[in-house]
C-alpha cells in the first residue's frame, strides 16, 4: 500500500514502521514503533491543534490512531479498531486530541500523557460501524422530571401533538410534504408505499389518521407518508411489532416499500422515505425496531418501548 500519506521514522517519535493487514476486516494497519510515547502523543496534539485552527472541525473526530505503550497504529478500517480496543479488557486505547469528541456511557476516557489529548475505547464513526452500544437501554419513564432547558437523564424526550393539524404543522413541509393532505380512516396504499397499519386504524389504536402525497390516479401514486394521532400507543406497538416480524421472516428485511413505523408520545408517522425519517430524527421521533438482538451503535438513542422486544432508536442499519 502507499505509505506516503503515513508519518516515517524519524518524525513523532517513531523509530520504525511496518504494514499488516487485517484480512477479517480486508483493511490495512500501519504500525509504529514509539518508545517515546509522550512525543508521539504531542507531535499529535500540535497536528490536530493546526488542523482545527485551520478550520477542519472534524479533525480527529473519528479517530483511529490506536495507542499501547511503545508502539502506535493506525487502522484504515473502522472494523479494525473497533476489534482492536473492544472489549472491555483490551489494554489499547483510541487517541483523540480534539476537545469536541463525545464519549458516550460505558465507555472508557482517560488522561494521555500531553494535556489537551484523551484515550478512549470508544471508536466514532459517521457511517455508525463505530464502537456498539454499550450502556443501558433508557426508560425515561423511569428518570424523573426534565431540569429547565434540559431533557430529562438519558432522553432527549418525544414529540407530541393534538390533532391531526398540529401534527401536520409539526411535520411539514421541511420534513413531510403535506401540501397534499387527506384526512381519511379509509386503507390508502399503493404498490411502492405500503403503511404499516393495515385495516380499521381505531384497531391499530389510532385515534385520526391522514395521508401525504400524491393518491392513485391518472398516474401511479407517489411520495406517500401517513399522519396518526394515538390514542393507544401500546396497541400500535404490538400490532406494529407482529407485522414487523412476519416481514422480517422471510429473508431478515423489511421490503423496501414497507413503511418504518416512527413514533412520538402520542403521534406516528409511518414512512419508507429515508430522508423523511432523517429530518423525523431531526424532530426527535424515533423508529420502532422489534429486530431480535438489535443494537445501536453509541452515540445514538436507544430507548424502551412499550411492547416487550423492540426498542425505540434513531438507529437504522445500512442496507
Amino acid at each position: 500500500m502507499p505509505l506516503s500519506g503515513f508519518i516515517g521514522a524519524g518524525d513523532w517519535g517513531i523509530t520504525e514502521r511496518g504494514v499488516c493487514t487485517d484480512k477479517k476486516a480486508r483493511g490495512e494497519i500501519v504500525l509504529f514503533l514509539t518508545p517515546d510515547m509522550k512525543a508521539f502523543q504531542q507531535a499529535a496534539k500540535d497536528n490536530a491543534a493546526k488542523l482545527l485552527a485551520e478550520g477542519r472541525d472534524n479533525t480527529d473526530l473519528a479517530s483511529r490512531t490506536v495507542v499501547g505503550k511503545t508502539f502506535a497504529l493506525t487502522a484504515l478500517k473502522t472494523a479494525t479498531a473497533v476489534s482492536l480496543v473492544d472489549p472491555p479488557n483490551s489494554d489499547l486505547r483510541i487517541l483523540s486530541c480534539n476537545p469536541d469528541v463525545f464519549v458516550p456511557e460505558g465507555f472508557k476516557k482517560e488522561k494521555a500523557l500531553v494535556e489537551g489529548c484523551f484515550l478512549t475505547d470508544y471508536v466514532n464513526s459517521p457511517d455508525g460501524q463505530g464502537s456498539p452500544h454499550r450502556g443501558a437501554v433508557r426508560d425515561p419513564s423511569t428518570e424523573g422530571a426534565a431540569k429547565p432547558g434540559q431533557p430529562s437523564t438519558g432522553s432527549l424526550g418525544l414529540p407530541s401533538a393534538g390533532s391531526i393539524a398540529e401534527l401536520k404543522k409539526l411535520v411539514s413541509p421541511h420534513t413531510v410534504d403535506c401540501t397534499s393532505m387527506k384526512v381519511t380512516d379509509e386503507q390508502v396504499q399503493s404498490i411502492d408505499y405500503m403503511p404499516v397499519v393495515d385495516g380499521p386504524a381505531s384497531a391499530w389504536g389510532v385515534e385520526q389518521r391522514a395521508v401525504c402525497g400524491q393518491l392513485g390516479g391518472e398516474q401511479r401514486a407517489h411520495n406517500l407518508n401517513w399522519l396518526d394521532t394515538v390514542s393507544d400507543m401500546k396497541t400500535l406497538q404490538t400490532k406494529a411489532k407482529a407485522a414487523q416480524l412476519a416481514d422480517l421472516k422471510d429473508d431478515g428485511r423489511l421490503k423496501a416499500t414497507a413503511s418504518k413505523l416512527l413514533v412520538g408520545t402520542n403521534i406516528a408517522v409511518e414512512t419508507n422515505n429515508a430522508s423523511v425519517r432523517r429530518g423525523l430524527y431531526q424532530l426527535q421521533f424515533l423508529y420502532l425496531n422489534c429486530e431480535t438482538g438489535f443494537t445501536a451503535p453509541a452515540g445514538y438513542r436507544l430507548e424502551k418501548a412499550q411492547v416487550e422486544g423492540c426498542v425505540l432508536t434513531n438507529y437504522e442499519r445500512p442496507s
